[in-house]
């Protein structure tokens, strides 16, 4: 039985064992393995086109994994991606979760409020009156885009404002508050750092650090992970040197190099470990990931 938004439980562990994704020219992951409790600020660090996005949707139910197995909440991936998907939400994710530039901050804050509330709301909530569903879609609102740190009247035009005019920090700041509004227990972003300056960053990883520390499990992709992040990383050649391993939680490390020496298959090799020695893997590729998110149109 669906309970109320408010009765969820909030927060999703994460566990990974040997996961992997392979697409049609190569892996576009292998053998991930990590841990991650409730609330954990999970970073997927690595260059582009080494699989990390591919990652993020794979442990989010939007893509299926080939190899190994994962649970979120307690949902066994990828057999109940579904399930995966209906706890979990994406902020900015390119070509998947991307905010339309023609709309306006209040025109997407407004659709996604009414889609929450026809296809996640209880049967009690869809028969109140119109003006008790206003005000309730209204808090929803307003505590997203506070827990989201976006202050519509900072905003050249208030909420009236187009995504188009929109500076990089403040649509990201949107995009979480959209899919804050859904009260996942999972929410995942990608590109979290890319053109960004210094301080920008800062305060984006500080406002994922808000969101993990109210309950919600956060999976961020970026190009440099903070200290006090549970990092995966994809590194071109060899894995960087790992840092001591935050208390309660496994350190995981993902290698990623390329072969140039076979005419039919470009890539390299993918490698999650928490322990012990390594292991050589298939090779894994950019094209590779590229074909996996093609699989789910998406690409």
């Amino acid at each position: 039985m669906r309970t109320e938004a408010g009765e969820r439980p909030h927060g999703a562990a994460v566990v990974a064992d040997g996961f992997g994704l392979k697409g049609p020219r190569g892996w576009a992951f292998r053998k991930v393995s990590f841990r991650a409790g409730p609330g954990a600020l999970v970073a997927i660090e690595g260059p582009s086109g080494s699989g990390r996005t591919c990652l993020l949707l794979a442990l989010t139910g939007r893509m299926k994994a080939t190899e190994g197995a994962a649970e979120v909440g307690g949902l066994p991936l990828p057999r109940k991606m579904a399930a995966v998907r209906r706890i979990s939400a994406l902020g900015q994710v390119p070509g998947v979760s991307e905010l339309d530039p023609a709309f306006t901050v209040a025109e997407h804050l407004r659709e996604r409020a009414l889609l929450q509330r026809r296809f996640d709301g209880s049967v009690r909530t869809l028969l109140r009156r119109p003006a008790e569903r206003a005000a309730a879609s209204r808090a929803l609102i307003d505590g997203a885009l506070t827990a989201a740190g976006l202050d519509p009247a900072a905003l050249p035009k208030g909420e009236r404002t187009s995504v188009r005019d929109l500076e990089r920090l403040e649509a990201l700041r949107l995009s979480l508050a959209l899919a804050l509004i859904g009260r996942p227990r999972l929410i995942a972003v990608d590109d979290t750092d890319l053109k960004l300056s210094d301080a920008d960053r800062a305060r984006v990883w500080e406002l994922l650090r808000s969101v993990a520390a109210s309950g919600t499990t956060v999976l961020a992709v970026c190009s440099e992970s903070p200290e006090d992040a549970l990092r995966i990383t994809t590194l071109d050649g060899e894995a960087e040197p790992e840092p001591e391993e935050p208390a309660g939680a496994a350190e995981t490390s993902v290698k990623d190099r390329t072969e140039t020496g076979e005419a039919d298959r470009q890539g390299g090799e993918a490698r999650a470990e928490t322990e012990g020695p390594r292991n050589d893997t298939e090779d894994t590729t950019e094209e590779g990931a590229a074909d996996a998110l093609a699989e789910t149109g998406r690409a």
